[in-house]
């Protein structure tokens, strides 16, 4: 559970985030949701999905989302960033939760999604902000 205020709070529990917080205050963050966020809500408790092996497992944080009747949304990394061209020709829109949080928390210190794109996500995810591109 992340819950962003003036001072960011981390808390751990063995209670579900559904048990915690009304639903309409759940944001469900996965890279397979349509929702590209453009604002962090300070009103609203952002769930990071998390898996081990994104190959494996596709959608299964958007499907557990919607099964729960939460909203979702997703880092606007495709808003923001373009695809560099690369040996592997490999592209991904799935960070770990250490990355999601460097860009949760960079934007909500600058206001500003390529300042906080660029300090979460790598260049190894295949994705740059366009004034990278050469």
């Amino acid at each position: 559970l992340l819950s962003l205020s003036c001072i960011f709070q981390m808390d751990t529990t063995q209670e579900s985030y559904l048990d915690l917080f009304p639903l309409d205050a759940i944001v469900y963050l996965t890279p397979d949701s349509e929702n590209g966020k453009y604002y962090i809500d300070p009103n609203k408790v952002y769930v990071l999905g998390g898996l081990v092996d994104e190959s494996i497992h596709k959608k299964l944080t958007l499907q557990r989302a919607q099964e729960q009747c939460l909203q979702t949304a997703r880092l606007p990394i495709r808003e923001y960033m373009v695809k560099t061209v690369n040996t592997k020709n490999y592209h991904s829109e799935t960070l770990a939760i250490n990355q999601v949080f460097d860009v949760l928390s960079t934007y909500y210190e600058t206001r500003s999604w390529p300042a906080a794109l660029k300090a979460g996500v790598s260049s190894g995810k295949g994705y740059v902000l366009p004034d990278a591109v050469k």
